[in-house]
């Protein structure tokens, strides 16, 4: 087990790596994602910062804005912005047409805004997030304002879905509250579906924020492995 660990976490640096060598000088204006693999990409960049001291970072998370911040990097905020060039992100879940869940950090709706306005966006995943079919390992994140939690908790039962109210399971008692403030419904595909139609269904209920589907949002996606990595890329 420590050795398949020790794989995976080659294979996120391994993708890290190459997402670090696509940043051109006219990436002005870098977008940043959440989770284990970007924190690798991070930490590239720390290691290189007099290359981006003229560089401005926006950020998909709090987590990811301390942590450029502590490394010295000049982060902006979303509402001094209309356009980013360049998104690097991670995901949890990649099918074989590049669409993705992402949100096991409740950061998917500011993530998917950040990746939606990017001129570029590449993620960048080890190969144990590459499945068959989407929500085949992770549940579907919806985000909800937290007034219409039960409400929209109802409707996606009645859909036949199974899911979940996320509750925190350390450092925080309750319901998890994401950096945008919507609480989390953890929905479960136990069952193949159009995830395009699902989308559109838990987007057009009152009350949902936005959900961890990521369909069509990636420019290229970067497939870590231990010794080598692979590249989708959109058609």
């Amino acid at each position: 087990m420590v050795n398949g660990l020790d794989e995976v976490e080659k294979a996120k640096l391994m993708a890290a790596k190459y997402a670090f060598r696509l940043i051109l000088p006219s990436h002005r204006i870098i977008g940043i994602g959440t989770g284990s693999t970007v924190e690798k990409f991070i930490q590239l960049l720390s290691e290189k910062r007099e290359l981006f001291h003229d560089r401005v970072f926006v950020a998909s998370s709090i987590d990811t804005a301390l942590k450029l911040r502590e490394h010295g990097f000049n982060v902006l905020s979303t509402t001094t912005i209309d356009k980013i060039d360049i998104y690097i992100d991670g995901a949890d879940e990649v099918d074989p047409e590049m669409n993705m869940i992402k949100g096991g950090g409740a950061a998917h709706v500011l993530e998917k805004i950040l990746a939606y306005n990017a001129g570029t966006r590449i993620f960048i995943v080890d190969y144990t997030k590459l499945v068959s079919r989407l929500g085949e390992k992770h549940p579907v994140p919806v985000e909800v304002l937290p007034e219409a939690l039960l409400f929209v908790h109802r409707k996606i039962m009645e859909l036949g879905l199974r899911a979940d109210i996320r509750r925190s399971r350390g450092g925080k008692y309750g319901v998890v509250i994401s950096d945008t403030g919507g609480a989390i419904i953890d929905v479960h595909l136990d069952k193949p579906v159009n995830a395009a139609e699902l989308e559109k269904a838990l987007c057009g209920t009152p009350g949902v924020i936005g959900t961890g589907f990521f369909i069509g949002l990636a420019d290229k996606i970067i497939v870590g492995h231990p010794d080598h990595v692979k590249i989708f890329e959109k058609p």
